[in-house]
């Protein structure tokens, strides 16, 4: 064989393996990814979760006045509480805007991984 196929064939050799140790590496790598990405998201929707406000307050609040319009007619005086339930101060409202903004980049995470793996 003449030196240049020589070269060539030592040149594929070495790609080959530098690329499956690449390979392998990547794959390790993205799922280290997932595995983060799905803890990660798990336990951030937990504190999503627990940052809403109980419906049942404001169920019992609804059911109360709907109790009140029907003993006392639409004239009678309507308790203010359901507006004070409903509202949120402006740092409730950044925490919880923070928290469903790292969720989805960790479910952009995780599907960048799956993409990646599956190419």
């Amino acid at each position: 064989k003449d030196p240049l196929s020589k070269f060539w064939a030592g040149y594929k050799k070495v790609s080959s393996e530098y690329d499956d140790e690449m390979v392998e590496r990547c794959n390790g790598n993205m799922d280290i990814v997932l595995i983060f990405a799905g803890l990660f998201s798990a336990i951030n929707t937990t504190f999503i979760v627990s940052m809403q406000p109980n419906p049942i307050n404001t169920t019992n609040t609804l059911l109360v006045q709907l109790i009140q319009n029907k003993a006392y007619g639409p004239t009678a005086i309507q308790p203010a509480t359901l507006s004070s339930l409903t509202s949120y101060s402006s740092s409730d409202v950044w925490t919880q805007a923070l928290a469903y903004l790292s969720l989805a980049f960790s479910l952009l995470a995780a599907l960048g991984a799956v993409l990646g793996k599956q190419w």
